[in-house]
């Protein structure tokens, strides 16, 4: 448990740190993703793009788990 919370804390960290860089990618506004943009509101689900960061991560844990 404590390897899986280091793992995930250090993950965190190299997203946030790269957060400028990755934003720049097409990832999270795809065809699918949910936008509802009103006056005074903005909606914004992500449904395309969480489905396939769960088919990714879901892959990458059945990868290193072997």
């Amino acid at each position: 448990m404590r390897r899986l919370l280091i793992v995930l804390g250090v993950v965190l960290l190299v997203l946030g740190l790269g957060w400028p860089w990755l934003s720049r990618l097409p990832i999270g506004r795809l065809p699918g993703d949910i936008i509802i943009e009103r006056p005074g509101l903005r909606f914004y689900f992500p449904l395309t793009t969480m489905i396939i960061v769960s088919i990714v991560v879901s892959l990458l844990l059945r990868i290193f788990r072997r």
